[in-house]
Parts: C-alpha cells; structure tokens; sequence
C-alpha cells in the first residue's frame, strides 16, 4: 500500500497538481493492511480521480474500494471506472450517494462488460433509474456480466419501465445471486417483470422488493421462485458432489486395475524364472541320465563280446566232448527241463505284466469318467451362469465385495496351478503356449476393460449434459405434474426397495450355489491330483523293479565269469566236471536271454505309461485353462452387469432429482 501512494504521489506531480492528504492518509491507515481502501465522504479532485485510474489497471493492493459520498463528478467516475475496467484483484466497489447520471451508468455498463473480478457493486443513492437511456446501458452491461454476484441499488429511483430493463438483463444472467430494489418506485408491472424473469433465470437468490409498491401475491411468488432457486441449487451441488465422488471411485478403479496388471505381469515373470532355472536343473539331469544310459551301453556291449568268447569256447568244447554224446543228451533232456521252467516263469510274468496293464487301464479310464463328469459339471454351470446373467441386469449393490472374493479365489486358483505345474516339469514346455497366450489374453481383456471405461464415463458425460438440458424444459410440464409425480416416486421407491431386496437375497443364493459348485469341481480336480500321484508312484515301483532286474542281470553276469574260470581251472582235471559247466552255462544263458526280453517288455510299459501320463496331464492342464478362462469371462460380465446398473442408477437418481424440481409454487408448497 506504500508503494501504491507514492505511485498516487508521483502521478498527481507529473499532472502539475499537488496529492490530497485525506488520500494518502488513508493509503496509509492500517485498513489498508487487509486489502481495503476506504476513501468515502472524502471529496476527490478530478487529477486525483485521474491517478487513481492510471493506478487502478492490473493488480492493486487491496480486493475492496469504497468511494460513498465521495461527490464524484461524471468525469472523474468515468476515469475511476475505465481504470477498472482492467483490474483484477478489487472484488468489491462502493459507489453509493454520488449522484450518477448518465454517463456514470454508462461507465458502470462499460465496466460490467470488460471486468472480471468485481463480486459486489453498491449503488445506493445515485438516483440511475431517472436517466432512462443511461440505466439501459447498465443494463445491458449487467445482462454480458457472468461474475458480479451481489448488486445493491436501494434508492435510485427505478420505474416500472426501468424495472422491465432490469428484468430482461437478468433473465440472460448466470451469476447475480443478490439484488436490492428496496426504496424504488418499481410498482405492478415491474414486479411482474421481475417475477416473468425469475422463470428463466436460476441463479438469483435473493432479491428485495420493500418500499416499491408491489402487490403481496407477486412478493410471495417472487419468494416462491428465489426458494426454488436456492433448492435447484442445493440439487446441484449435491449431484455435482455425486459426480464428483463417482469420478473418484472411477480413478480408484483404474489405479486399481492396473496395480493388479502389475502384480500379473511380476507374477508372470516370477514363473518364466522359475521355469529357466527348471530347464536348467532338467537339461542337468538328462545329461546325467544320458551320461548313465551311456555307461550301461558299454556294460552291455562288454557283455556281448564275453558271450562272444564264451560262445568260441563252447565251440571248442564241443569239438573236444563229441565222443561224449550219451551224456550230453542226458544233460540236453535236463536242459530243455529247464528252459520249460524257464518258459513257464516267462508266461506268468507276462500276465503279470499283462494284469498290471489291466489295471492301469482301468485307472486311466476311471480318469476318463471323472473328466466327462466334470465337463458335464463345467456345462450345467455354463447354463446355470447363462440363467443368471438374464437376472444380474438388475442388481445394483454390493457387487463389488463377490467381484473381490472372485478375484481372491482365482489367485488362489492360479497360485495352486503354479504349485501342480511346479511338480510336473516335464510337461513345462508344453505350457509355455499357454502361458503366453494366457497374458496376452489378460492384456487384451485389461485394454477392454479400460476402454469400455472410458466410453462408459463419456456416455455419463454425455446423458449428464443432456439431462441438464432436459432439465429446463421439463421444469414447465412438472408444475402440473408434480403431486402425481411425488405419489408416483414414493410408491417407486417402495417397489424398488422390494425389488432391489428380493434381487439381492436372490443373487446371494445364486452366488452360494456356484462356489459350491466351483468346490465340487475343486475336489475333483484334486481327486484327479491324486490319481496322477498313484500313477506317478507306481510308474516309480517298476522303475525300481527294472533296476532291480538290471542288478540281477548284473549278479548272473558276475557268477557267469566265475563259473567260467571255474570251468578253465577244473577242464583238465575232470570231463564230467566240464559237462555240468557247460549245461550250467547254456542254462545260463538261455535265462539271461529271457531277462533280457524281460527288461525290453518292461522299458516299453515305462514308454507307453510314461506318455499315457504325459497325455492325461496335458489334458487336464488344458481343462484347468479352460476353467480359468470361464471364470475370467464371469467376471468380465460380472463387472460390466455392475457398470451397467451403476449406470441405471446414475440415470434414474438425475431423473428422479428432474421430478422433485418442481415449480416455485410446488417447490413452497413441500417445504412448508
């Protein structure tokens, strides 16, 4: 405020004229330090006027400027007035008691175009309703004006016709929330006009009528229609409030939906980690697995090339023990004794194999069973789901605690998945495909979602601005209709109420009915678990019993060589010991052939077990998938049902709120 008047000081010498002290004694008072100058009754010079007006554009020190019963001249009000045509910090001029003419009321229509921070005029005692064409430019000035909200014009002589001036500027008007009219002459028919303005103009409040001759009746539909004004805006700011909060909830959404992407997205590449260190400890164990199969090669290959020998000594052998025929076709008789010993243990453990093969069967057909049973389940839920989506269209609460706890149980699901597929890592790359197409789909489902939420929250935009249009042209049918229309809202929020109950204790029914159905399908699924775990376990067992086999191959081969060096050792010492060798080494060797068939019998049931299991895996792996797809659809509905009825909502509380907007009249009549 200093530097304001020393700028006030500066100006009045450079115009040749010396600063009045009554002015800079007030920009000096410490009202000054509250952002007000208060220069009334202080009778101010035209070259103070003058600096004032060179002063006033832009931003001045202070937001209020009273200048009452200053005796200010036409010309010195309209510098003051041009000045603050472009100011943008005083919110508050007083200009009362300075007898303002014609073009006082012009500089006042001039400032009330042009500036954008003024809130509060006072016009008291000027006398402005006298001059005809002046007061018609105030008004037009006040009908371009959209931010002055409190107009005081007690006093000023405002007829009839003046009044009919008024009206037609506030009947354009967007922003006067007060006016005073108090102590003028504005009779019949300028109440009237004014009351005829009330019709369209929403914003006004406030507006006094005392001491203008104006009839009861009109003073009180005047009332009625400011009531009206003052409810219509109460309803908007509570629906704006309501947008408001909904536009919050919206967000809080988003945010959330993309938090759970993320979650998603870190989850999927938890898995592909896993998955590679997996591979790496799997390529690990088939090379040490090959590196075995290779030794056992080489044991076997040392085998045959003992055979070898052992079959060119027995060449020898027989070349030297011709002469001994009887006794080699007793031991041969005792040979083919053995070899249908030999026979008969070969025929009992292939049916052994075979009833083993019986049973493995009829597991994996029982599976079979299992797997149409839960498809059959997976069907009747698919048209249970299908009942229920015809009714969830009129749902509108408490769906967002179901979505959650869907939500919930499909992490669980998905994190139960991850554990199986954990266990079975043979069958991981085959899972890979499913993976990705699997977050690729989410990722497109997430796009969806959120673009169907865009257009969701434009098409609320847009029915908001259509209903606020709507809302104006149906104020003047709901005068008639608006007893009906309460009648009707009450006995609507009754049926709705009903409705909305009924429709809850339903759904709640239905939702209880499909998570137990979705636990059924759940015990199945480990029931299933279970069945590969036996099957595992007993795949397991005849791998045990073929390395059991392979050890007893190993023993035969180990008493074989001992046998032989016994033969070499005794040879030469008896024939009758070399004969039994010799039958004791072709019994021998005809059991190592039957072992053989034995062990190749059995590594092809492993194969053909192995990639039964590795079938029945992939087979349920995919209906798994399928499973959480369906469920992924069922809450993609589940949440556009909500969306949907929130809309419904939205839609039938703005139409509900254009009933109970009713007339002035109607609008006084409810309130008392």
């Amino acid at each position: 405020m200093e530097r304001f008047g020393r700028e006030y000081a500066r100006l009045c010498a450079a115009a040749g004229a010396a600063p009045q002290e009554a002015v800079l004694r007030r920009l000096r008072e410490p009202d000054g330090a509250r952002g007000r100058l208060d220069l009334a009754a202080q009778s101010l010079s035209l070259q103070t006027c003058s600096a004032l007006g060179r002063l006033l554009p832009g931003a001045a020190p202070f937001a209020a400027l009273a200048l009452g019963d200053c005796g200010l001249s036409e010309e010195g009000v309209r510098l003051l007035l041009h000045g603050l045509c472009s100011n943008t910090t005083v919110k508050s001029l007083d200009l009362k008691g300075n007898n303002l003419r014609t073009m006082g009321a012009e500089a006042l229509g001039k400032l009330l175009r042009q500036n954008k921070s003024i809130r509060s005029l006072t016009l008291e005692w000027n006398s402005l309703g006298m001059w005809e064409e002046g007061f018609s430019f105030f008004c037009q000035g006040l009908r371009a004006n959209n931010f002055l909200q409190r107009l005081d014009l007690r006093n000023n002589q405002i007829n009839h016709q003046g009044a009919g001036e008024l009206a037609m500027a506030l009947a354009q008007n967007t922003s006067l929330q007060e006016l005073d009219l108090r102590w003028n002459n504005v009779g019949l028919l300028g109440g009237r006009a004014l009351l005829n303005c009330l019709h369209s103009n929403k914003t006004l409040k406030r507006l006094e009528l005392a001491g203008n001759n104006v009839p009861g009746d009109i003073l009180k539909a005047v009332e009625q229609a400011l009531d009206h004004n003052q409810d219509r805006k109460a309803i908007l700011s509570e629906a704006q409030n309501q947008v408001n909060i909904l536009s919050k909830e919206v967000l809080s959404l988003k945010d959330e939906k993309n938090k759970q992407f993320m979650d998603f997205v870190d989850t999927v590449d938890k898995q592909k980690e896993e998955k590679a260190r997996s591979e790496k400890m799997s390529a690990a164990r088939v090379s040490q697995l090959q590196e075995a199969l290779d030794e056992q090669y080489s044991i076997m290959n040392s085998l045959k090339t003992k055979l070898q020998m052992t079959e060119a000594a027995l060449a020898l052998s027989e070349q030297k023990v011709h002469n001994l025929g009887e006794l080699l076709n007793a031991m041969k008789q005792e040979q083919n004794c053995v070899a249908e010993c030999h026979f008969r243990e070969l025929q009992q453990q292939k049916q052994e194999g075979a009833d083993r093969e019986g049973r493995l069967l009829h597991d994996l057909s029982a599976a079979s069973e299992k797997n149409l049973l839960l498809r059959n389940q997976v069907d009747e839920l698919e048209r249970k789901c299908k009942v229920q989506q015809d009714q969830l269209f009129q749902v509108k609460q408490d769906l967002t605690n179901t979505t959650a706890e869907l939500k919930l149980r499909a992490v669980e699901a998905e994190e139960r998945l991850e554990t199986e597929k954990r266990k079975f890592k043979q069958s991981l790359e085959d899972m890979e495909s499913l993976r990705v197409k699997e977050v690729d789909r989410m990722t497109q489902h997430m796009e969806a979602s959120e673009r169907s939420m865009h257009n969701r929250i434009q098409r609320l935009e847009a029915i908001r601005i259509s209903l606020e249009e709507e809302l104006s042209q149906v104020k003047a049918a709901a005068l008639t209709e608006r007893g009906q229309a309460e009648e009707e809202l009450i006995k609507v929020r009754s049926q709705a109420r009903l409705e909305e109950q009924q429709q809850l204790q339903h759904l709640k029914e239905k939702l209880r009915l499909m998570t137990e159905s979705r636990d059924e399908a759940q015990n199945c699924c480990l029931k299933q678990k279970e069945m590969v775990a036996e099957t595992q376990a007993k795949a397991k067992q005849l791998s045990l019993y073929a390395d059991g086999l392979r050890r007893r191959l190993d023993e035969l081969q180990q008493d074989l060589d001992s046998k032989e060096e016994e033969k070499v050792t005794e040879l030469n010492k008896v024939k009758v010991e070399l004969q039994e060798q010799i039958g004791h080494l072709e019994a021998e060797r005809a059991a190592q052939d039957g072992l053989r068939e034995k062990i190749a019998a059995l590594e092809r049931q492993l194969k053909a077990l192995s990639s039964n299991h590795r079938e029945a895996l992939l087979d349920k792996e995919g209906e798994i998938s399928l499973l959480l797809e369906k469920l992924r659809m069922k809450e993609a509905e589940i949440s556009r049902v909500r969306e949907e009825e929130a809309q419904r909502a939205s839609f039938l509380q703005n139409a509900i709120m254009a009933y109970v907007q009713g007339s002035p009249l109607g609008t006084h009549s409810s309130r008392k």
